[in-house]
């Protein structure tokens, strides 16, 4: 980790208590006083929470490049409906089965993530029993990060598998095997358990312990408490079908109360800020951890753990003068996105990026060059923009920045339009505007969003989209507002106009003209919007200008109806979840199955 946070030396002597599902440590109660009562030592036991998120199989290779594709705006690299049973393409197009092949080990995501909630509820425990909070802050402090850090993991359990058992005392005898609990009752713990936290921690940079953004701070507490109030106030599929919650306490008004809440007291305290779109992510690439930017928390991963810019950067075909591995591009953007955007809009060129970087070398470099229709990269994350050479075959050291500090201010606009607030609701998203829209623009856009509340809401649905697209908020986003089946439809109509050239994509030019430029490390690309054929200008071009089909061929075809069916073979919204792997269903005892009714709990 950047900043060098230990890993708790008395975890490698913790005893193992096997569970239903998971393999966990739990220390001795021989050892709890001097540990918690310590508070390096407690520190240690906190930080080793993290290790939970770099193991092979647990965020670093399975949960952060599976989950969160396919979407109206990401898709894995070459969805296929002729494939569409394969083990990857069924993580992604919403027909995943129990025993898939890439998950259904003993040593999977859903096992890490209990793991990593064992070493929390292991570290919450001790620090509550030995830790003095009442007469030490610092101590406060890692007693609200452990809990945030639960609510983290439980926060991606219940967005992938719905209904999972609740963990929140350390694994005896009493509670090996549990069963499903229904979400309501984990998401009411985990709101309980971050509104106390946020008693203890320290905001950003107020202290030692949060000046880098790989620790949990206030700010962050309060951002991650609106996220789970908006997922647990919205849609989600249940055993008995895809729906809100019945549980009054769950009420959509009352947790959009609690997202506007949080999200405008960390806007109005300001220890964190907004920077330009592009500063968020040079920064992240550069392993620039200094917190009080855009960043508010990052899953922190060594040099040479990680497979973010992996999965989510762009594709580089050779081991070249910036990486010793020939990655990137694993996901890539939905072929619209790119002409979702404003032609002026400093994210689209930032976000999707129509060229990778080469495969042949010459004297060891690579040079950029046109990807295609079919295979736009996110660009947010890029090798090139590294202080460092990548050396590992297939990790790469970059943190994920699982929240930002734009997502706050939109999560703020939202709750306040749905409060029935909607000048309000501009006020927290015009910042996120003015950073990359001409004044005009932005102006032009306040217009549309604020003339009714259905309108600033299908305004939220388009910014969220073009603000986070490769960044895996998009599938929840979908599901919590209950239009996944809407926005999925409309994504494959939008593909298929796309593919023919009719509708809004009428008059996309056939043939883009390119030229590498600045040492062959930028391309400069003309042909790719409305109005780009001017043969004026195609006569102009000299030297080292060619051409290339975009769309593809009559015979072979950029965007093909396997490509195009291949985004999602079963209806979204009744199979958005993950089932349990059949590993943990067969080792529990009788206590977990996936059959369509496993959700029918108590309300």
């Amino acid at each position: 980790m950047k900043n060098n946070i230990k890993l708790a030396i008395l975890s490698m002597s913790l005893m193992g208590l096997a569970s239903c599902d998971m393999d966990a440590p739990s220390i001795s109660t021989l050892d709890e006083s001097s540990v918690f009562a310590t508070y390096s030592l407690a520190e240690s036991e906190v930080m080793s929470i993290h290790v939970s998120f770099g193991e092979t199989n647990s965020y670093r290779g399975r949960f952060l490049p599976y989950y969160g594709v396919n979407t109206d705006v990401e898709w894995g690299n070459a969805p296929s409906y002729a494939d569409r049973v394969s083990d990857k393409q069924s993580l992604w197009n919403y027909s995943t089965q129990a025993a898939n092949g890439q998950m259904n080990t003993a040593n999977n995501a859903y096992a890490k993530f209990y793991e990593g909630i064992e070493r929390a509820n292991l570290a919450i425990k001790g620090i509550r029993q030995y830790g003095n909070i009442e007469n030490n802050a610092d101590m406060r402090h890692l007693l609200g990060e452990a809990l945030t850090l639960r609510a983290v993991i439980y926060n991606d359990l219940l967005k992938a598998w719905g209904d999972v058992p609740a963990r929140f005392e350390p694994n005896n005898s009493d509670n090996m095997y549990l069963p499903r609990t229904n979400r309501d009752v984990i998401y009411k713990q985990l709101l309980a358990d971050l509104l106390e936290a946020e008693d203890y921690c320290y905001w950003a940079k107020e202290n030692a312990i949060t000046k880098t953004t790989e620790r949990v701070n206030k700010d962050f507490v309060k951002a991650l408490r609106a996220r789970l109030a908006l997922y647990a106030g919205g849609y989600g599929l249940r055993g008995d079908g895809y729906r809100l919650s019945k549980d009054p306490e769950l009420a959509p008004e009352k947790m959009y109360q609690i997202a506007k809440q949080e999200c405008e007291e960390v806007i109005a305290h300001g220890s964190s800020k907004l920077g330009s779109f592009k500063e968020n992510f040079v920064k992240l690439c550069q392993d620039n951890v200094t917190a009080g930017g855009e960043s508010l928390w990052e899953i922190p991963f060594s040099a040479g753990r990680g497979r973010v810019l992996y999965t989510w950067g762009l594709k580089h075909n050779a081991k070249d003068q910036y990486t010793q591995q020939s990655q990137g591009g694993i996901n890539r953007a939905v072929s619209t996105l790119y002409y979702d955007y404003d032609p002026e809009d400093i994210r689209r060129d930032i976000t999707v990026v129509p060229y990778e970087w080469s495969k042949d070398l010459k004297d060891g470099n690579a040079h950029v060059v046109l990807s295609g229709l079919n295979k736009m990269c996110f660009g947010k994350l890029r090798y090139e923009w590294m202080n460092r050479i990548v050396t590992s075959t297939n990790d790469d050291g970059v943190n994920w920045q699982y929240m930002r500090l734009a997502d706050v201010y939109l999560m703020a606009a939202e709750a306040e339009n749905e409060l029935g607030n909607t000048a309000a609701a501009w006020s927290y998203m015009k910042p996120v505007l003015d950073r990359v829209l001409p004044a005009a623009k932005v102006s032009a856009l306040q217009t549309k969003y604020t003339a009714s509340q259905q309108a600033f809401r299908e305004g939220i649905y388009d910014q969220r989209a073009l603000e986070f697209a490769g960044e895996a908020l998009r599938k929840a986003d979908l599901v919590r507002w209950g239009i996944i089946d809407q926005k999925m439809a409309e994504a494959k109509a939008k593909l298929q106009a796309l593919q023919t050239r009719t509708g809004d994509y009428a008059g996309l030019p056939d043939k883009v003209y390119l030229k590498t430029v600045e040492n062959e490390s930028e391309i400069e690309i003309y042909g790719l919007n409305k109005g780009e054929n001017d043969a004026t200008v195609i006569n102009g071009f000299e030297g080292d200008w060619e051409s290339k089909s975009w769309f593809g061929s009559a015979d072979k075809p950029s965007l093909t109806d396997d490509i195009i069916d291949g985004l999602y073979v079963a209806t979204p919204s009744l199979n958005c979840l993950w089932p349990i792997w059949q590993n943990f269903i067969d080792s529990s005892n009788n206590m977990l199955n996936n059959d369509v009714n496993y959700g029918q709990l108590s309300d």
